[in-house]
């Protein structure tokens, strides 16, 4: 994404779920983006299961649909706070 700081690949281990560390790792993430390019857009691609995920930090799905390695994803971007 050219034109956006983006965050990518946010994993945590099947034994680490369901303890808040992609939460955690979200927040973090979005903060040094914010911290290290400013307060502009943040873009990020993701798997469609997760569109609740993260637009419970602010991201909205952009554009269409699309398959990634047969996996449905889809682009998100959160706006400037």
């Amino acid at each position: 994404y050219p034109e956006y700081p983006a965050i990518g690949r946010v994993v945590t281990s099947p034994q680490a779920r369901g303890q808040g560390l992609g939460i955690e790792l979200m927040r973090v993430s979005i903060a040094e983006t914010r911290r290290l390019f400013g307060k502009g857009p943040i873009k990020l691609s993701d798997q469609k299961y997760l569109i609740c995920f993260y637009e419970s930090f602010g991201f909205r799905q952009v554009g269409e649909e699309y398959l990634e390695d047969g996996i449905p994803h889809v682009a998100m971007i959160a706006l400037p706070q």
